[in-house]
């Protein structure tokens, strides 16, 4: 890691956004082929399972869209811990459900939560990281979110054994230990230098800068380099960026933004989501017989 361990560090602590994403992905698929769970709702048809599974993508949607506002005015920093709060308040609510109407709200108030991470986490780790490994540093979020899957597939497998309503509340509720960790973690993460250079702060950008990438040391080159740099994309960005949401759907912007927008939906048409959540079932309808069989293939596929 050399003189960029520290942008690494960051950029780790960080990612654990996407292990939350990853994380709340991956724990509804097993825990709707449990008996537990089944019997506790009503075993919900599956119109009513793809509700519940569907909600959290909604309040994604809904999350991301406030996101960028929030990160721009509040810093990346604090908009992080602001999602930390929200999604850990839907898992509670999830672990404690009572009946399907307040699995569906806590569905909806976690996927708020992973909406604003998921847009404002790569945007926090590429602002911290230097050029060179920016890319690298920012692929932590998908590569997190690929070990939460996986976290939450065997975390299902071995409470699917419980035979009571512990078997789906508890992997439930895990979900709020990384989300305090990242919450607690961010107080000692330091601002975006990007963002403190925008808000007029440009001393205490230069002070992270310099912890960032000299040790310390407020005269490296580098250091100054880097800080003219941003300056002077802060001051075109204010010149040329887009401010507003109307102007998205306005020439020359409008031809970026339907281009942007098809790739992801062609992304999720692939239909990885679908597998991601119906898994167990897809399994069974495949041949294979047996509750933990079905399980036990979500959490190879996992792997």
């Amino acid at each position: 890691m050399g003189k960029n361990g520290k942008a690494y560090l960051v950029g780790s602590v960080s990612a654990l956004g996407g292990f939350l994403f990853g994380y709340d992905t991956g724990v509804m698929s097993s825990i709707l082929e449990m008996d537990s769970w089944k019997a506790y709702f009503n075993t919900p048809s599956s119109v009513g399972q793809g509700v519940i599974v569907s909600l959290l993508t909604a309040g994604c949607f809904v999350g991301s869209l406030g996101a960028g506002w929030l990160a721009d005015k509040f810093s990346r920093k604090r908009t992080i811990m602001l999602a930390c709060m929200v999604f850990s308040l839907g898992a509670a609510i999830q672990s404690g459900s009572r009946n399907r109407a307040m699995l569906i709200v806590g569905r909806f108030i976690a996927g708020l939560g992973v909406g604003v991470l998921s847009m404002t986490v790569p945007v926090f780790q590429s602002e911290i990281a230097p050029p060179k490994i920016r890319g690298r540093l920012v692929s932590m979020q998908q590569w997190a979110i690929t070990w939460g899957l996986l976290v939450a597939f065997w975390i299902d497998y071995g409470t699917h054994f419980i035979k009571n309503d512990a078997s789906w509340r508890i992997p439930m509720g895990l979900q709020i230990v990384p989300a305090l960790i990242l919450f607690v973690a961010m107080f000692f993460m330091p601002y975006s230098p990007r963002w403190l250079v925008d808000h007029e702060r440009v001393d205490e950008a230069h002070v992270v800068l310099a912890k960032l990438r000299a040790d310390g040391d407020m005269n490296a080159p580098e250091v100054l380099a880097e800080l003219d740099e941003i300056k002077e994309a802060v001051r075109l960005d204010r010149e040329t960026a887009v401010r507003s949401y109307a102007e998205l759907v306005r020439f020359p912007i409008r031809r970026r933004v339907i281009l942007g927008v098809i790739i992801q939906i062609l992304q999720q048409l692939t239909g990885i989501n679908t597998t991601l959540y119906f898994a167990p079932t897809i399994f069974k309808q495949s041949g294979l017989t047996g509750k933990n069989a079905s399980l036990l293939a979500q959490g190879v596929n996992g792997v």
